[in-house]
């Protein structure tokens, strides 16, 4: 792995970290201002670092405690760009007491040199569908 293929993939790393802490602002942070996130709820795109983190701040009004696992990334540099792709899943404990083991999604980061380090600049989580039905598969494991 490359010097930067290596510091790529420790920036990603920061989002579990943030939000195992639930830290909306170690998640700022990780994201350039003007980030354009594909996520898997609606709308179909969130536009800047505020929209972003009010997706991840969603997920803890629901979890007590989040766990969040990145399997199989691969990332890739090229100067001042980068590409990382893998599988995520966030994991925890629900408000209600309930532990629940998440679901995989497909998770792709394009990512930007600045002086101060690199930033997400694109990410997109996506499920899998049922062409038949039209449906989410929700059930599939890396």
């Amino acid at each position: 792995m490359t010097l930067e293929a290596n510091e790529v993939e420790q920036h990603l790393h920061r989002i579990i970290d943030a939000l195992r802490a639930k830290d909306l602002d170690a998640l700022r942070r990780v994201y350039a201002a003007d980030v354009v996130s594909f996520d898997v709820e609606p709308p179909l795109q969130h536009v800047g670092v505020d929209a972003k983190l009010k997706n991840w701040a969603k997920v803890f009004t629901f979890f007590e405690t989040v766990d969040y696992e990145l399997r199989d990334l691969t990332v890739t540099t090229s100067g001042d760009l980068a590409v990382g792709h893998g599988f995520g899943r966030i994991s925890g404990t629900l408000r209600d007491g309930t532990a629940t083991n998440g679901m995989w999604v497909r998770a792709t980061f394009a990512l930007r040199r600045r002086d101060d380090g690199w930033v997400i600049v694109h990410d997109q989580a996506s499920v899998p569908f049922d062409m038949a039905t039209g449906k989410g598969v929700a059930d599939l494991e890396p």
